[in-house]
């Protein structure tokens, strides 16, 4: 049965009562981070370190995986508070899924990256920074969010606390023609030179491809090397 409202804007869900957030900032898991993501003729890549940490002081997780499907062909990132990332990412999931059930369609990058935007700025989701990739009939899509709800989309994009470094290699070798291939080689490179001097982020990759076919991730405990990407 299709729904007589067709705005994708509209969030699916009921209002929630959002409570402030409180506590010492030194005691929240952060993901601390470095996170890009690269639009290309083919897809979307992504690319992640997978260091948490306490307050940026204590590495208190060498395993985190910080992007996850929302959307058949669409992935997000996690940055910022974990706890904060985490019931982001499950919120908008929800709301993708059921507007996919009550439409039988797949809601467009555009109203996924929209509706992410209006999550942050209305929501209680404590110092977030993701970054949304994804692939629709109007091709590859990268978009940032900021904190207050701020959505840019790019060529490509960085967030998370190695963003100076990574950005740095970025902009002297991205070009328009860059193939799925070389994003990946590219991007492994960015984080593995932001981990070197960012305290917040290393521990090792995690790489997730965006294409019409679907989401597909991949898990590296250290930095292979480009033969093994």
């Amino acid at each position: 049965m299709m729904l007589d409202n067709t705005d994708p804007y509209e969030p699916e869900l009921g209002a929630a009562e959002w409570r402030e957030q409180a506590g010492d900032e030194q005691k929240v898991n952060k993901t601390g981070t470095t996170t890009i993501g690269i639009a290309t003729d083919e897809g979307v890549l992504i690319a992640t370190d997978r260091r948490a940490s306490l307050g940026g002081r204590f590495v208190s997780n060498k395993q985190v995986v910080k992007v996850e499907e929302i959307h058949p062909t669409a992935a997000m990132t996690l940055v910022g508070s974990v706890g904060g990332a985490q019931s982001f990412i499950k919120s908008l999931r929800a709301e993708v899924n059921l507007y996919e059930t009550r439409r039988g369609q797949d809601m467009s990058i555009e109203a996924l990256a929209t509706l992410a935007g209006n999550f942050a700025r209305g929501g209680p989701f404590f110092a977030i920074n993701p970054i949304l990739g994804g692939v629709d009939e109007d091709g590859s899509h990268v978009y940032s969010i900021d904190p207050a709800g701020g959505v840019m989309k790019d060529d490509y994009t960085v967030t998370g606390s190695g963003m100076m470094v990574a950005y740095g290699l970025l902009e002297g070798e991205w070009h328009e023609d860059i193939e799925m291939d070389e994003a990946r080689r590219l991007a492994a490179r960015a984080v593995q030179s932001a981990a070197e001097r960012d305290t917040g982020s290393g521990n090792g990759l995690v790489l997730c491809e965006v294409t019409e076919e679907g989401v597909d991730i991949t898990e590296y405990d250290g930095f292979p090397d480009e033969n093994e990407l």
